[in-house]
């Protein structure tokens, strides 16, 4: 049976009360408050909607994530980096990225990143919680991604790509950002063939449930506008 959240109470169901069908639906209603965002994530649930439904909240079993160090790199998207054809920032135009990453989209007619999501993400920003890459051609934002950062944790959310491997370039910077800062995941969430070509894998809902017990609370050398 699904939970319904109570907006007066933050806790969330056990993560083995997650549906099968739907796979990972674990809880609706509640808020979109950065407490209760902070918490789905510390949990191991995140938020997926679209307009027309209320707030739901999923922890899919498997998981999809991708452990730093085995990003996979194809030789045409080491070509790219080498040729330094753009150029990688970090934290500089959050509020553009989250922007552009909610836009059209060729497979979907709908976006799930709602007004109501970029404001709570761009207040977890504000929190220095949320982090943004962002991707340029000379001034020109072509690409980037966004997510949240807990201690040795990265929570990806959703990327765009303007150019030809731009958010290829973006995610692959941020792998390697990330590995050098001591983290020890990256959390896709859900697989898809871009992330599976990166060297993403899928683990079980309970091995994910570990890594967030190892390493929610430990620290990292992080430093997003170095």
């Amino acid at each position: 049976m699904l939970t319904w959240l109570q907006r007066d109470s933050l806790i969330f169901p056990p993560l083995n009360k997650a549906l099968r069908e739907p796979n990972g639906l674990l809880a609706a209603g509640g808020d979109l408050r950065p407490e209760r965002l902070i918490e789905a994530y510390r949990h191991g649930c995140f938020p997926w909607f679209q307009d027309d439904q209320p707030i739901l909240w999923w922890s899919p079993d498997p998981r999809t994530v991708l452990l730093p160090n085995k990003l996979h790199i194809s030789r045409s998207l080491a070509k790219v980096l080498r040729q330094a054809r753009y150029r990688v920032t970090f934290d500089q135009a959050f509020a553009d990225v989250i922007r552009a990453c909610a836009g059209p989209r060729s497979y979907a007619a709908e976006t799930w990143i709602t007004s109501p999501m970029q404001d709570a993400y761009l207040e977890l920003h504000k929190r220095g919680v949320a982090h943004s890459v962002e991707v340029w051609r000379d001034n020109q934002l072509i690409g980037g991604l966004y997510g949240l950062a807990m201690g040795q944790l990265f929570f990806g959310e959703s990327m765009f790509s303007h150019a030809d491997n731009a958010s290829k370039v973006g995610f692959a910077t941020l792998v390697e950002r990330l590995e050098h800062w001591g983290f020890a995941l990256i959390d896709c969430q859900m697989p898809t063939e871009h992330l599976l070509s990166l060297g993403a894998e899928t683990i079980s809902r309970d091995e994910f449930a570990c890594y967030l017990s190892a390493h929610l609370d430990q620290p990292n050398q992080a430093d997003w506008l170095a």
